[in-house]
């Protein structure tokens, strides 16, 4: 790959922030700045992750004796649906791409902005108007059918299913919109002398994302359809008792949703490979080795859903096939830890907050993939279907390694983004409570699963309460830890130290430019003539 210089100039008028022009909270509401709308999806996801942390501590706390302590069993169907709702699809899906893609994806590309920016502005409005339809599921009496909405029950119940997953329906469109605007952005509006070889690897995990997004966003918002209105006019298109198929819908969802994991986890590790690369100061181990990884798993992902349905009834022909490709798929993930550990080796490694939370996704995605290895075989699948090792093993991959890459990528990008810094130390200190509590919240759970503990269950027997004890402090741990972060970086952008153009030392595009970026990105229009990643120099 060229080492030649990229020409980006850096000279701007002073006050040509993003943040300061136009002023005004109107200018928020209109903009079409994907800078300013990547800003106002991370302070959207951030709130939503602050109120589906609030319903899974209130389940931990009802969880901490058997029988009743804090609410009766309907309450917590309730609080575990709306938090399992609220995760997915207010916060892990749209956290990383839509907030940071956002922000960076035209930045990392040369472009002055996406390709669609008005069709960027609506996804805001779009996932705005889906938050509110689903939230007035929770002013109706929220559902409690968990956010699988699995038939029969969900078109039977009489909580308030038919607004919920509406609401899913409607943020599913703001997805796609998304997802249009990445994939022609990429295709587009790269800068002269970028090739598909040159782009950053953040942009390679957010290109396959969309591709997932685009073509399984659809079958999930049919399903969800097709599940509001069962409810709402008792069509029976999943009911047995009237000619219905309820095995049709769980192929349905989880034909999406198993690449939903993908959705959540592939920016993940494109925040991972950014990171690894600044703070290891070198090369990535093989860059094309983590862009096939990358492909790959967007690939294979779809092709891995029935291994949610081993004990549904299927052929054990199908059972082979779904358990092959589902450890297939692992492939790729393992080449890209590989490939990042040999980024890491020998590195001039830097412990700052973004690093530290990268080693936390490397151990913990690492044993969540692993579980999901076993999973994956059906022999054990029997075994633990549907009980808290699956919520565990859940939890390993998707908080374990969304949220940790998600708060690296805020420790990371937040000089960039709003031009401070934040204490190190402090920082340090929440990385440590956010990985004891995760921990102490989790491991229980998968010895509650080995144990034969059912997940999702309101009450349990007694022998159990010990490992549920352990679990509900370390959630308070974890919240803990993830409260402190808050507050620092609210903090931190009022009266933080200012950051300059590039105070991680980084090769990476987006960061010759300055902190925060001009209005329109660059003053010029910038020519790439290196990679993205051009430590060859420092490293000799």
């Amino acid at each position: 790959m060229s080492t030649v210089e990229v020409v980006v100039p850096l000279s701007r008028p002073a006050g040509d922030s993003y943040l300061e022009v136009p002023r005004g909270f109107r200018s928020w509401l209109v903009t079409t700045d994907h800078k300013r709308i990547g800003v106002i999806f991370l302070f959207a996801t951030s709130a939503a992750l602050v109120l589906g942390g609030v319903f899974a501590l209130l389940l931990r706390a009802e969880l901490l004796t058997p029988g009743r302590t804090i609410v009766g069993p309907l309450a917590y169907n309730r609080f575990f649906t709306l938090h399992g709702v609220i995760m997915v699809w207010l916060f892990m899906i749209p956290s990383i791409p839509s907030a940071f893609g956002n922000f960076l994806l035209p930045i990392m590309l040369g472009a002055k902005d996406v390709a669609f920016p008005r069709l960027n502005r609506a996804s805001v409005y779009v996932y705005a108007a889906g938050a509110v339809i689903v939230l007035s599921g929770l002013v109706l009496g929220g559902a409690d059918t968990g956010w699988t909405f699995y038939p029969p029950y969900s078109g039977r119940t009489p909580t308030s299913v038919a607004p919920i997953a509406l609401g899913v329906f409607v943020l599913g469109i703001s997805t796609i919109m998304t997802a249009i605007n990445f994939i022609v952005t990429t295709h587009t509006l790269r800068a002269e002398g970028m090739g598909w070889m040159r782009m950053p690897l953040f942009v390679w995990t957010i290109y396959a994302t969309s591709i997932i997004q685009l073509l399984a966003t659809p079958v999930l918002g049919m399903a969800l359809l097709l599940v509001a209105l069962d409810h709402a006019f008792r069509l029976g298109v999943f009911d047995p008792t009237v000619g219905g198929d309820p095995i049709l819908y769980q192929h349905l969802f989880w034909f999406y949703s198993h690449p939903a994991v993908y959705i959540m986890i592939l920016p993940a590790m494109g925040v991972v490979s950014e990171v690894v690369c600044t703070f290891a100061r070198k090369n990535p181990f093989s860059y094309t080795a983590i862009v096939v990884a990358t492909l790959g798993i967007a690939f294979v992902g779809f092709l891995t859903w029935g291994h949610h349905m081993f004990v549904a009834g299927m052929s054990e022909l199908d059972v082979g096939i779904f358990g092959a490709l589902s450890m297939f798929v692992a492939i790729f993930s393992a080449i890209k830890v590989f490939t990042w550990v040999g980024t890491l080796y020998r590195g001039s490694i830097s412990l700052d907050a973004p690093l530290l939370y990268l080693y936390e996704f490397l151990f913990l995605f690492g044993v969540g993939g692993m579980s999901g290895v076993a999973l994956a075989s059906p022999s054990l699948d029997v075994h633990w279907h549907d009980t808290y090792f699956v919520v565990a093993h859940f939890h390993f991959v998707m908080v374990g390694g969304t949220i940790t890459a998600w708060l690296a990528a805020l420790h990371y990008w937040f000089p960039k983004m709003f031009g401070r810094h934040y204490p190190q130390r402090v920082a340090a200190l929440g990385t440590l409570l956010v990985f004891m509590g995760f921990l102490g919240t989790f491991v229980p759970q998968f010895l509650l699963g080995n144990a034969g503990m059912p997940r999702r269950y309101y009450d349990y027997p007694p022998e159990y309460q010990a490992l549920h004890v352990l679990s509900t402090m370390g959630s308070w741990a974890l919240g803990g830890g993830l409260l402190l972060t808050a507050v620092y970086l609210v903090a931190a952008l009022r009266g933080g130290r200012r950051a300059g153009t590039n105070p991680w030392g980084s090769r990476s595009f987006e960061w010759d430019t300055p902190s925060p970026p001009p209005q329109h990105n660059f003053t010029e229009q910038p020519v790439i003539a290196r990679g993205p990643y051009d430590y060859a120099r420092e490293e000799g």
